[in-house]
């Protein structure tokens, strides 16, 4: 009956929950935006208080790695790690994307793939491609989103665009069997089955040396206005 943390920081949305052999007990989340620092710990303290709950009745804490937010991940995995750390429980991650692939995928009433988008700035988006039994069929890449895009597929099958990097894409991805009326948002709840897949097969990452998924090398901007001296 494993007991399971699970923590999705990677887009604007910070969301956790306690889930029992893969099924949700509690949730806790918010979209208002990029404010995980303030808002993780704090929600991770009141769902247990909540629930009646302490933190070492935990059988592992689970954490969705990336890609997405630089930010976002940094916090999501250094929390995850700290509680490890404390509570001497092992660390499970998950890609982002294939959580949200394999969500879709147990969640459609029709024989579709599905293409996770995770808004990367600009026309760029973080994306992979999976088919109805959440198995990958084209891997996570960083992708400038053009009109042929997974024109190879979506001639011959209907494929569901989905995620907060999915909106922008709608100009550019304009074949009939495109659609666009999946999840918006990531969350933890999405989580749940892999991460418990994980905790049965005993796929635990070092939690001294674990690192985000970022898939991109982050690059520092300065803001237009700003006045370099």
């Amino acid at each position: 009956m494993a007991l399971i943390l699970n923590i999705e920081t990677s887009t604007e949305v910070c969301s956790v929950t306690i889930s029992q052999n893969g099924k949700l007990l509690y949730k806790k989340e918010t979209l208002e935006g990029l404010s995980h620092s303030e808002l993780l710990t704090v929600f991770i303290e009141e769902l247990f208080a909540e629930n009646s709950m302490k933190l070492n009745q935990l059988d592992a804490v689970a954490v969705s790695k990336g890609p997405g937010s630089y930010t976002g991940l940094r916090i999501g995995v250094s929390v995850a790690k700290g509680l490890c750390y404390g509570l001497e429980k092992p660390l499970i991650s998950v890609n982002s994307l294939e959580t949200m692939g394999t969500y879709a995928a147990l969640n459609s009433k029709e024989e579709m793939l599905f293409c996770p988008m995770i808004d990367a700035r600009r026309m760029e988006v973080y994306t992979a491609l999976y088919n109805s039994k959440g198995e990958e069929l084209k891997p996570v890449s960083a992708e400038i989103i053009e009109e042929d895009f997974l024109s190879e597929y979506l001639n011959n099958n209907k494929i569901l665009f989905f995620g907060n990097g999915a909106e922008k894409c709608k100009t550019k991805i304009t074949h009939k069997n495109a659609c666009f009326d999946g999840p918006r948002k990531t969350s933890a709840q999405f989580m749940q089955k892999l991460t418990h897949e994980k905790y049965n097969k005993k796929e635990f990452e070092d939690v001294a040396y674990f690192e985000p998924f970022y898939l991109k090398n982050f690059v520092a901007t300065i803001p237009k206005n700003k006045i370099i001296k």
